[in-house]
């Protein structure tokens, strides 16, 4: 069996591989979007491509609380959360310097996109209303979507919280065609555009 069409591919992907280890990251970038935008899947998908760590504020707040984000809400409130979240987005904002993915109301808080501002940069996953219901409508895990119709909750979310996405440094489009591998790589073109971020 000839593998010719294997070799050009090959070197396609190691020559792709060392643009991206070269890149010199200079501020943690912080993913932001809507429940369902991949922000944790384009993420870790983004921090190995520019070899540098990656962490996910939801985990972390997890991870403290020793309980789901649902239990969270449930016993303590959302405003409670929303405390936490700030805290442990300032806190590994000032202890890391890589791809932070941030839960989906996070970016609300002025407090919250002045500080990432300040200290990173903000990339908005911008993915349309019917590609974020096919992605979470089987899920059980989204405590905003535990409604008599949540798929109207959704929109309405959607509708509240586009404007105030629209305002992050860096807006990323995204569609069902396109890939975990392609979204990435869509992301670093977008970074290259600030070379106080990203250096080449």
């Amino acid at each position: 069996m000839s593998n010719g069409g294997f070799w050009p591919d090959f070197v396609q992907i190691l020559q792709k591989a060392r643009r991206c280890i070269g890149m010199k990251l200079k501020k943690t970038v912080v993913m932001v979007g809507m429940m369902g935008a991949g922000k944790t899947a384009v993420g870790r998908a983004l921090a190995a491509k520019l070899n540098v760590p990656f962490l996910d504020s939801d985990a972390e707040i997890v991870k403290a609380a020793n309980m789901s984000i649902a239990e969270i809400f449930k016993r303590d409130g959302e405003p409670f959360f929303r405390t936490k979240e700030t805290q442990v987005i300032d806190r590994l904002l000032d202890d890391m310097q890589g791809v932070l993915s941030t839960g989906g109301g996070a970016f609300l808080s002025d407090s919250n996109r002045t500080m990432i501002s300040d200290k990173g940069v903000s990339v908005w996953l911008d993915a349309d209303l019917d590609l974020l219901w096919q992605r979470v409508r089987h899920k059980d895990t989204r405590p905003l979507l535990r409604t008599a119709n949540p798929k109207a909750t959704l929109e309405q979310i959607y509708n509240e919280r586009v404007p105030i996405y629209s305002k992050a440094d860096l807006a990323v489009q995204s569609h069902a065609s396109y890939s975990i591998e392609n979204m990435a790589d869509r992301v670093i073109k977008a970074l290259l555009t600030r070379p106080d971020v990203l250096e080449p």
